[in-house]
């Protein structure tokens, strides 16, 4: 599996928990990257109950979206 702030965040929103197939659905739904879906798909217990993003890719829960998005706003205050 290969996770980014980027790809996660298509999952924010998800129904957790869910079951793989619960995310792999809602990830097809709503247009997710192929790689999101890939990676759900890489999920080897299929009646696990996932309860958060922080369940596939650990790290996650210890980055800040303000560290790794681009922020519109800064750019304002610099014109």
């Amino acid at each position: 599996m290969f996770w980014t702030p980027e790809l996660a965040a298509y999952l924010e929103d998800a129904p957790f928990p869910a079951t793989k197939e619960e995310l792999i659905d809602y990830a097809n739904r709503t247009g997710c990257p192929q790689q999101v879906i890939d990676n759900l798909m890489e999920i080897e217990d299929e009646e696990a109950l996932i309860m958060g993003i922080e369940d596939l890719w650990p790290e996650y829960e210890e980055m800040s979206s303000e560290d790794y998005f681009y922020n519109d706003d800064e750019e304002e205050q610099y014109a």
